[in-house]
């Protein structure tokens, strides 16, 4: 152990001097909340392995705090052998999420909305390409130009991994419907 911080503040500056490689961090602290020490840490380009060690089993902790870019979730409760076990794998850069929080990251990831990955724009073009319009009449309705249009559907053929504007429709129609 290089160091120990009081808060998310301390905890950023002293990862920032003493470049660790695994951090292990609590989601409950006081002034800087775990997540957005989380995220000043990742902001600041410190890359040491971040693992948050925590109470809580809530899946959105679990959800933000990956999505912000914690390479662990591990619950206080667990077996002390089985903490050690688990910090060890993610200093050698494995992921480790606690037993019991496992499932929830699973079941996210059965049910993830592929469309996440579309910008704004995207989305409003594969919107209308839905209603059925062609690529000059999508242009007009937007406001842009037909090549652009034609840009964008190009993109989100190659995101949502289909090969047709119709098997763009029928996915986006589909997920939809759920």
């Amino acid at each position: 152990m290089v160091a120990e911080a009081g808060n998310g503040s301390e905890a950023v500056a002293l990862a920032l001097q003493h470049a660790p490689d695994v951090i292990l961090l609590d989601l409950n602290m006081k002034g800087m909340s775990g997540l957005d020490t989380l995220r000043a840490l990742r902001d600041e380009g410190v890359d040491a392995r971040i693992i948050v060690l925590t109470v809580s089993d809530a899946r959105s902790d679990l959800y933000a705090l990956i999505d912000a870019g914690a390479d662990g979730y591990l619950l206080k409760d667990s077996e002390p052998e089985q903490l050690l076990e688990h910090i060890s794998a993610a200093a050698e850069g494995q992921n480790v999420i606690s037993d019991a929080m496992a499932d929830y990251l699973l079941a996210r990831s059965e049910q993830r909305d592929p469309f996440t990955a579309l910008t704004e724009r995207e989305l409003d073009v594969l919107q209308e390409v839905a209603r059925g319009l062609s690529n000059k009449q999508v242009a007009a309705q937007l406001h842009i130009s037909e090549e652009t249009v034609k840009v964008h559907i190009r993109n989100i053929l190659r995101k949502l991994d289909v090969r047709s504007r119709v098997a763009a429709t029928v996915m986006y129609l589909e997920y939809k419907s759920h």
